[in-house]
């Protein structure tokens, strides 16, 4: 693992909130926003943070290849809505999460934190795209081999207006 892939401490990500990052498509070489999540599910922040401090997986237990499971509870997925693709989740300042699940503050749809999953809103059914991280020695790294780490936080600003008001003119 190498230095370039780090993204964040785990301590960094918060709990009640995602943390932004920018990622290059190898494939069409281009930026993109992805975040990243802490699920805790309950248990104490110290005790997920200790677990999360070890790569390797529990006894009896087997590495997976699903970017959830790497962490146990760092989940990672591109930053956009599955109802409009064009809106972000995270607009720079955390996306918003109730229970567990992050809420596209336009559309109100919900997702699970954990599968991706929206259980509410108009995209209900929708999954997420998955991003690959795997955390070791209290940190989180991209592994996943269809991109690069570019930085942290937003990328550069559109022209476009990308909220969710009306295109008409009254």
């Amino acid at each position: 693992m190498d230095e370039d892939s780090r993204i964040a401490a785990v301590d960094e990500v918060p709990t009640d909130s995602t943390f932004l990052f920018r990622v290059r498509d190898l494939d069409g070489d281009e930026e993109r926003e992805a975040i990243l999540l802490r699920i805790v599910d309950g248990e104490d922040e110290r005790d997920a943070y200790e677990r999360s401090e070890s790569s390797e997986p529990a006894s009896g237990e087997e590495r997976s290849d699903d970017p959830r499971d790497d962490a146990g509870e760092i989940a990672c997925w591109l930053n956009y809505c599955q109802h409009f693709t064009h809106i972000k989740l995270d607009k720079g300042s955390g996306a918003p999460m109730r229970d567990g699940e992050v809420v596209c503050a336009n559309h109100g749809a919900y997702f699970e934190g954990d599968s991706g999953l929206c259980t509410y809103g108009p995209c209900e059914g929708a999954y997420l795209e998955g991003v690959e991280v795997e955390v070791r020695e209290g940190a989180v790294y991209l592994t996943d081999a269809d991109y690069d780490f570019v930085g942290v936080g937003p990328g550069e600003e559109d022209d476009l207006d990308l909220s969710s008001k009306s295109n008409y003119e009254f």
